[in-house]
């Protein structure tokens, strides 16, 4: 038998296992809530192909590709347990398997590692949670994919409606459309069907209800049966608590804005202090997606090195505030022509840093450019250190963040030589460490921070809404502090 016999018969033995993978996947997801994940990525609603490809990507930060001839036996032993909602990670599970020196099976090793999610220890599953859109542009229709996406079990977060101005002939069937197909993140996956009748979205089984209001006072969402919901505003109209509060309707209990707050409304960065909203409060922010991107790796440095001092350069894709040709805008810059200039503007991200991390006293500036990519932008960011390091102790430091630390969902790592932005379309990490770009020299660090400004910081928003709304499920191996 050739080499290339070989390495086909290979593929296709792992092949028929990632195929045997899928329906357990969906039965644990769908009957007992429980999201299989490997390396922080979810396998649910994978193909076949997908799930290879997800193991093999596991070399780009572990340095070593990980097969599901290594994962199916853990994920064949979950699928005997007595397991409560939660999120459980088989490349964790795997590693950490390896690195024991006890000489438990992997049945054994499995059932003490998830112990917190079996048996009477396990979480009750949560009632449905009612979400409401107020607006449905390009943050609105990615976090309805989402929401959608995440249905599953029927538990969790249910998007029940979403709010848009009043408008023309076939409205909702152009809204229908544009959900349905989206030139920077594809096609819908899934089922859509429109029922002008109702005013009413099918997607994958959802009943979205689409209300028409030009203003949040119009509303009672009681009438359509919407209870107790979170009400996600991704319009930017309104930044403030007061402007906010107009949307604490009959029907809605919290609202979770996706652009970053002004005052007193907490700005909210999912893995670094999600963990600070108070029970009681109603109105959050999520801040701007290059917040996100740099919050989490500022963090991972200042917990691991100190910083003293820092500066944001972000070159970023274009946006629908622009112009696509030269035109008046109320920002000189931004009028001119997105899609035929880099256009220098500023942003507020450096700013929102303290409100994200307040204990960290380094001064963090920051500016921008816009540049004519549709979407994935780019952080560069040069920091001061407390004290002196070398590339290959940063690089190890962020490999094992993005691998194992409670910031595992918002930081990626990616090694591969020949990276560019359109290979980040569609992460649903906040912030990608480009290894290859890093510059470490003695007590100064620059990191080249890749991020998906569209669908990265949806997912983070929806991490958030999950938080507050409790549905936010345990993973195990629980990740090292």
């Amino acid at each position: 038998m050739t080499v290339n016999d070989d390495s086909f018969t290979n593929w296709k033995n792992r092949e028929e296992i990632a195929e045997s993978m899928i329906p357990m996947i969906g039965k644990l997801h769908r009957e007992q809530d429980v999201t299989i994940l490997l390396h922080s990525r979810s396998l649910v609603n994978k193909s076949v192909v997908s799930i290879l490809k997800t193991h093999r990507f596991a070399r780009q930060i572990a340095g070593a590709e990980l097969s599901v001839t290594e994962t199916m036996p853990f994920l064949r032993a979950l699928t005997a347990l007595d397991l409560g909602p939660s999120q459980i990670d088989i490349g964790m599970l795997a590693a950490t398997h390896r690195a024991d020196d006890r000489g438990l099976t992997v049945a054994e090793f499995t059932a003490e590692a998830v112990a917190g999610a079996t048996g009477a220890n396990k979480i009750d599953r949560r009632e449905p949670r009612d979400v409401v859109l107020y607006g449905f542009g390009r943050i609105g229709r990615l976090v309805a994919r989402l929401l959608i996406e995440k249905a599953g079990s029927g538990n969790g977060l249910r998007l029940r409606a979403v709010v848009v101005r009043g408008g023309g002939e076939r409205d909702l069937v152009k809204r229908a459309s544009l959900l349905r197909r989206d030139s920077v993140h594809g096609q819908f996956q899934g089922t859509i069907t429109v029922d002008e009748e109702n005013s009413t979205i099918l997607a994958n089984g959802n009943a979205v209800r689409v209300i028409y209001a030009d203003d949040p006072t119009q509303v009672d969402y009681t009438a359509y049966g919407i209870k107790d919901a979170i009400l996600i505003d991704n319009t930017g109209k309104w930044r403030d608590r007061e402007g906010l509060s107009t949307h604490l309707r009959p029907g809605i209990d919290k609202v979770v804005l996706t652009a970053p707050g002004k005052g007193d409304v907490p700005n909210i960065v999912h893995g670094v202090n999600h963990d600070t909203i108070k029970p009681d409060e109603r109105i959050l922010s999520c801040a701007s997606c290059t917040t996100n991107a740099i919050v989490p790796p500022l963090k991972a440095m200042a917990d691991e090195y100190g910083v003293l001092r820092g500066h944001v350069e972000t070159v970023h894709s274009f946006t629908n505030d622009q112009n696509l040709l030269d035109n008046y805008h109320k920002s000189e810059r931004r009028g001119r022509s997105a899609p035929l200039n880099m256009v220098i503007t500023e942003t507020g991200a450096a700013s929102a840093v303290s409100k994200a991390l307040p204990d960290l006293k380094a001064r963090i500036t920051g500016s921008s450019v816009r540049v004519p990519v549709p979407d994935v932008s780019i952080a560069i960011l040069n920091l001061q250190l407390a004290r002196e390091t070398t590339r290959e102790d940063v690089l190890d430091h962020l490999r094992e963040v993005s691998l194992a630390s409670p910031l595992k969902r918002q930081i990626d790592f990616i090694s591969a030589p020949d990276a560019v932005s359109s290979d980040f379309i569609g992460s649903r990490h906040a912030s990608i460490v480009d290894a290859g770009a890093l510059k470490v020299e003695d007590d100064n660090a620059i990191l080249y921070l890749w991020y998906d400004n569209e669908f990265g910081y949806s997912c983070q928003v929806v991490r958030v809404v999950q938080h507050v709304s409790g549905v936010e499920y345990p993973t195990y191996p629980a990740p090292e502090a």
